[in-house]
């Protein structure tokens, strides 16, 4: 039994850690904005027939 407890604990620990690291960026993390503008050429947008 102890051998399974100490799976559950290491387990736990883990779990928290990757909560606490997801926590973490998304409090201290800003996204960045900007206009992005893509240039599409005409072939593109009206392709011969």
């Amino acid at each position: 039994m102890p051998t399974l407890f100490r799976l559950v604990v290491i387990i736990a620990v883990l779990a928290g850690l990757v909560y606490g690291a997801m926590v973490a960026l998304a409090t201290f993390v800003q996204p960045q904005t900007g206009e992005i503008s893509v240039r599409i050429p005409p072939e593109k947008l009206n392709p011969p027939q």
